[in-house]
């Protein structure tokens, strides 16, 4: 029997188990990918995180990562599918490829993050991994000196076109409003580009390519006029979807998906908390994803020790 177990292991995650080892928890982490750090990792550069500017995402991840090893927290890589609710105890199912297995805990932080929304447009899926892509920081290389596209008008989207037009030869940013919703540090950092040139008020109609990406069709959504673009590949920045599809029996979520929990993290569901990107809050970054993961302790904490 675990005193906690943490469904995920980016920055919320991550932290929790920090300050789980503190508590002097019996703690186990559950991953069902091979690395931690969540969507840090695919962030080429992240300038707002204290005392560290300019560190890549990537090292970030790993940071967090060794500073959890260092006490000691143990990891295990399995996939989630399920929780059941025994109301004095906890038991999560979790399937490593091979077999399922079945963890005892007395309490479950679901820290399990977001993903990158999709267009569902003619061509996305089709062409993905062929010239569509959903992390510029990863792919981004694959077109040193071609042209890309990206679509979106927040943070995530400036900061790969601002990434993309270091190595690129043209940027196109699509976006379907009139002005950005990026942080205007980030927009001032892009329109140094000469090489950057935004499309205002469109969106994208089909991504267009017989074996690779080769145009995008748009749609002016004030003209109502249609325009082709071409460019050698398209990177998708329109926002997140938590990763809650497997616990929405369980706890109680908002209509986007997203798991109703305030600043200390409790759930509707007695025992089960929530941390990071998967909760309902106004801001998503890695420093409030960390805090949560503080947050969700002290509350674990006081729960546990209240029984």
């Amino acid at each position: 029997m675990y005193d906690l177990i943490i469904i995920g292991s980016g920055p919320a995650g991550l932290s929790a188990s920090i300050y789980a080892r503190r508590a002097g928890f019996d703690v186990l982490v559950l991953e069902k990918n091979a690395m931690s750090g969540g969507q840090v990792l695919n962030t080429y550069e992240v300038d707002n995180y204290p005392g560290l500017p300019g560190i890549s995402g990537f090292d970030l991840g790993m940071k967090f990562r060794q500073h959890a090893e260092d006490m000691e927290v143990p990891f295990e890589t399995a996939q989630v599918t399920g929780i059941i609710d025994e109301k004095g105890a906890k038991t999560v199912i979790a399937t490593d490829g091979k077999e399922e297995k079945r963890y005892e805990t007395r309490a479950v932080l679901i820290a399990t993050g977001a993903s990158h929304a999709l267009l569902h447009v003619p061509g996305e899926d089709r062409l993905t991994g062929r010239g569509v892509s959903y992390c510029a920081t990863c792919d981004g290389a694959f077109f040193r000196g071609k042209t890309a596209a990206v679509v979106g008008g927040g943070d995530v989207a400036v900061e790969d076109a601002v990434f993309l037009a270091r190595i690129c030869a043209k940027v196109y940013l699509i976006h379907r409003r009139d002005s950005l919703r990026a942080a205007q540090s980030l927009q001032d950092a892009m329109f140094q580009y000469s090489n950057v040139e935004v499309i205002w008020d469109s969106v994208v109609e089909e991504i267009c390519g017989q074996d690779q990406v080769e145009a995008l069709k748009l749609r002016n959504l004030k003209q109502e006029t249609e325009q082709t673009v071409e460019t050698d590949g398209v990177f998708i920045a329109v926002g997140l979807r938590p990763n809650s599809e497997l616990f929405r029996e369980i706890v109680a979520c908002d209509e986007a998906g997203y798991i109703i929990a305030g600043e200390d993290c409790t759930t509707q569901t007695e025992g089960i908390f929530a941390a990071g990107d998967v909760r309902t809050k106004s801001l998503r970054q890695i420093v409030t994803a960390v805090a949560d993961g503080a947050n969700a302790i002290s509350a674990i904490f006081t729960k546990l020790h209240n029984k």
